[in-house]
């Protein structure tokens, strides 16, 4: 069997925060590639489409080279953040103008992960990118979330990680 791609797409107000190390962590474990959104330029999801010439569409054709997509976001408010949530609506681009590569994302494996400082993500957070994939005909994997009351604290989070990166290695 061969061995699945990965792309770990990080959204997050910090490049460096805790869920970049989430990121990070599980990227070591699956020899996976990690992009950060903040260097990117992604304009709002426009009707018109006259947000063509940002970097939404460079960025997609670099993602759609990965058997696996996932999608790594802190928990704001029960909800991806901005940047994130920015990034899933230009989506829409890939359904309404650039077809062609909307379609590649069926053939996708996509998980998540997410940070916050609850103990346990309200049920309405995983939804959003259960709902989304399942949309996109994507297979979802399922979600690791880490609980960090301050700062991401690698140790405290060995096994969840282990057990994660696991799950995705046996499907």
């Amino acid at each position: 069997m061969s061995e699945t791609s990965t792309v770990i797409i990080v959204g997050s107000s910090r490049s460096t925060g805790n869920t970049a190390e989430l990121a990070i962590a599980i990227a070591s474990k699956l020899k996976a590639s990690i992009i950060d959104l903040n260097q990117y330029q992604i304009a709002p999801f426009d009707y018109e489409f006259r947000n063509r010439d940002d970097d939404f569409l460079t960025l997609m054709k670099q993602v759609l080279s990965f058997d696996r997509i996932i999608l790594a976001t802190p928990m704001y408010w029960y909800a991806p953040s901005a940047i994130m949530k920015t990034f899933m609506d230009r989506i829409s681009d890939l359904l309404k103008v650039e077809k062609d590569l909307g379609r590649q994302l069926r053939s996708k494996k996509a998980a998540l992960l997410g940070t916050g400082c609850d103990a346990i993500p309200a049920a309405c957070f995983e939804q959003v990118f259960q709902l989304t994939f399942a949309y996109l005909g994507m297979a979802y994997q399922g979600m690791l979330y880490a609980s960090c009351e301050k700062d991401f604290v690698h140790d405290q989070h060995l096994l969840a990680i282990e057990r994660f990166t696991e799950s995705l290695h046996a499907e």
